[in-house]
């Protein structure tokens, strides 16, 4: 595989957009969800019962239990935690500099400290999802802040593997557990004739995704499975253009899905993910850039390989045999055949759950060593590459930063094994026992997880929803809606994406089954009749939409219906199915009985609310968003933060055309003078490091050249590193 430098750098700012996003879509939520009136006070899951401070750390690893000791309530303490992340993430996305080891630790730690507390309402698949890959941007990312260089480093191409990895656990057991479920309408192909219509939260073009016919909704099934069981395959091949198709494909499944559904960030983070497909060759071709040492390289390969012409031939049949036979293949499993009298496809799963499950057990534990012949290669090859660095002190401390990132790589995709044959008994039974005593030391931190999106296709029937009714006389009832979930028959879907509405989401699992199986959701309720005002703006951030704005219910109820899609103009329709919560009101017995069941009734004295600077600055804060719905509040911080970044990289690509242009009147020996500012500065600080080699370096000041260890790109002209410094600092603004 190429350079990884600019897939890294690009993966490294999404990364820091993605934690902006889910640090203020769950800071907008706190009060109503977590907060000392909310529908779980998050100050229920820690218990002050005087242990050291270590011992609490260790026992329920989240920074909430600094709280006290900082003078704040749990409440608040979330709330500050939430801001820190958000202002973290925003700077790291304004400056590369910020994205850092240390910072990217800093946001880890922040969520994990959030989700330890989230309960229920952050115990979703993109949020372990998160936590995992913002621990390998620790990994990852440069340690600018502590260095003060932002120089490539060689062992890089192996902590970047770690993220194709991962991208492969996920899309692999995706696919996988559609079949070892045994769904019928996965087994049948007609899982997505049902799928926009009962989704969380659809969105307006799934309604147009539904009309499709069910001819083209079964090729779209089979196209996931190829998407997500064989294409994933390919993320390890040695040749360039199969990972590059795999990429588009991969990219193409994800943007289906966040045209046709809001999944929040999920679908972002896994576009993010797929980044490690490519290289600097592939993105320096998006932008129509090309630099002298990539042709230098391709020349110097040329002239190596006398039989280069003949090479090309072989990687190009073997590409072409590879997708003829992912082609032959998915005609003869899903017995495809044209109908003419229809205009038409025909397809069926032409295989059996026995055949399934052999071709599990048979391919699992060869992914295993896919996976380990391509880690050992790329981390062979950053060793060669340390070792054809000049100077015998950077070459020490080099390759004591190659062994301990190796190290730290290998034990991560070791422990990873444990949640990937999740998807396969036999092969999670043959892991050695240590590997898995290893997994359970770290499961705490959220450092690897298992996952297997969509597993079972629900709503076969109809879409259920909970429909809340509120009444002040206990005759005449009216709907309590909520801003994103179905409710108004004549309310189109909403827009959400990257938002992600958290009680929306729970009203949606809650509908799958009685509501003993969701607690909180008699929380709700009662909530609701008290009239808490943090809890109503959950259902309607402007609470002057919310129906009892000026007067709690004094009885409230819940049944369920059954939804469909049904003309644009009218959206939905539905029918009724059944009581869902029985009429109550406060002080009523069933009530009463719920909630001592459920332990929902807070028995012991709420914390008083702290008047320090830091909390009054929190609610100040609070203060100001209040009443601005979440997305808009997150797209104008992500609309304002890129347009500044634009704004930054137009104005030093004009600096870098002023500096190119005055270098074109200076003589050839001065021209070296004008364009090496920024790298050089980076070489003097790594020299400063190095005392002992400053003389033997004084022509190879060129940073990102000597960490790739070419040495025919290190006696290149000045002229030439500035055209590849200048068209370097374009592409990381």
């Amino acid at each position: 595989m190429g350079e990884v430098i600019l897939p890294r750098r690009i993966f490294l700012w999404c990364m820091a957009v993605i934690y902006l996003t889910a640090f203020v879509s769950l800071y907008v939520q706190i009060p109503g969800l977590y907060g000392n009136e909310g529908l779980l006070p998050a100050r229920w899951q820690l218990r002050y019962s005087g242990k050291p401070l270590g011992e609490q750390l260790l026992s329920s690893p989240t920074l909430l239990w600094l709280g006290p000791r900082l003078g704040l309530d749990t409440h608040t303490a979330m709330e500050l935690l939430c801001l820190v992340g958000a202002a973290l993430s925003l700077a790291a996305t304004l400056v590369e500099a910020l994205r850092d080891s240390v910072v990217f630790f800093c946001l880890w730690a922040l969520y994990l400290s959030m989700y330890k507390v989230g309960q229920v309402f952050l115990y979703f698949q993109w949020d372990n999802l998160l936590l995992e890959t913002g621990f390998l941007c620790i990994l990852v990312a440069p340690l600018t802040l502590i260095r003060g260089s932002r120089g490539v480093r060689e062992h890089d191409r192996v902590t970047f593997w770690l993220i194709r990895w991962l991208l492969f656990r996920l899309m692999f057991a995706s696919g996988v557990v559609k079949l070892t479920s045994r769904c019928p309408t996965w087994w049948g192909l007609t899982a997505l004739t049902y799928h926009y219509e009962t989704q969380c939260i659809p969105t307006p073009l799934a309604w147009f995704a539904h009309q499709f016919p069910v001819w083209w909704q079964k090729l779209s099934v089979m196209g996931t499975y190829i998407i997500e069981i064989a294409v994933p395959l390919l993320f390890f091949s040695p040749l360039r253009r199969l990972r590059l198709g795999s990429f588009y494909l991969q990219v193409l499944l994800q943007v289906l899905i966040i045209l046709t559904g809001n999944y929040n960030f999920f679908n972002l983070l896994t576009l993010t993910l797929c980044l490690s497909l490519l290289d600097d060759q592939h993105v320096r071709f998006w932008l129509r850039k090309s630099t002298y040492h990539t042709i230098i390289t391709l020349s110097f390969c040329f002239l190596l390989r006398s039989d280069s012409k003949l090479w090309s031939w072989l990687c190009y049949l073997v590409e072409l045999a590879v997708w003829a036979l992912m082609i032959f293949g998915t005609i003869v499993l899903f017995d495809l055949q044209l109908d003419p009298k229809k205009n038409a496809i025909s397809s069926r799963t032409a295989f059996t759950y026995h055949q399934f499950n052999q071709f599990l057990k048979t391919v699992t534990i060869p992914c295993i060593w896919i996976g380990v012949l391509s880690l050992t290669w790329e981390i062979v090859t950053s060793m060669f590459r340390f070792a054809c660095v000049s100077g015998f002190l950077r070459r020490f401390c080099g390759t004591v930063q190659w062994t301990l990132f190796a190290a730290a790589t290998a034990a991560m995709f070791t422990v990873s094994l444990v949640p990937f044959t999740y998807i396969e008994f036999d092969s999670h039974g043959r892991l050695w026992p240590g590997v898995r005593r290893a997994y359970e030391v770290t499961d705490r931190f959220q450092l690897v997880n298992s996952y297997g999106l969509f597993r079972r296709m629900t709503g076969v029937g109809g879409r259920p929803e909970v429909v809340i009714e509120g009444s002040n006389d206990g005759v005449s009832w009216t709907e309590i809606e909520f801003m994103y979930k179905p409710g108004n028959l004549s309310a189109p879907p909403p827009l959400v994406t990257p938002h992600q509405p958290r009680l929306d989401w729970q009203m949606w699992f809650a509908a799958l089954g009685t509501h003993t199986q969701a607690p909180w959701f008699t929380s709700l309720i009662y909530r609701l009749l008290q009239g808490k005002r943090d809890v109503i703006e959950l259902i309607q951030t402007d609470v002057s939409q919310y129906p009892f704005h000026q007067q709690p219910p004094a009885f409230l109820r819940a049944h369920r219906y059954r939804y469909w899609f049904t003309e644009p103009k009218r959206w939905w329709r539905r029918v009724y199915d059944e009581e869902f919560y029985p009429t109550v009101h406060l002080g009523n017995a069933f009530l009463e009985n719920m909630l001592n069941q459920y332990g929902l009734k807070d028995k012991s004295p709420v914390r008083r609310m702290s008047n320090t600077t830091v909390a009054q600055a929190v609610r100040w804060v609070r203060s100001q968003v209040r009443g601005v719905p979440a997305p808009t509040l997150i797209w104008t911080l992500i609309a304002c933060s890129t347009i500044i970044c634009l704004l930054q990289g137009l104005q030093n690509r004009s600096r870098h055309k002023t500096v190119s242009s005055q270098s074109d009147h200076v003589p050839d020996g001065a021209s070296d003078l004008c364009g090496k500012s920024d790298e050089q500065q980076a070489a003097e600080e790594e020299e400063g490091e190095d005392d002992e080699d400053e003389g033997e370096e004084e022509g190879e000041d060129d940073e990102d050249e000597v960490d790739e260890g070419e040495a025919e790109e290190k006696e290149t002209v000045g002229d030439d590193e500035q055209d590849e410094e200048q068209e370097e600092e374009e592409i990381k603004r």
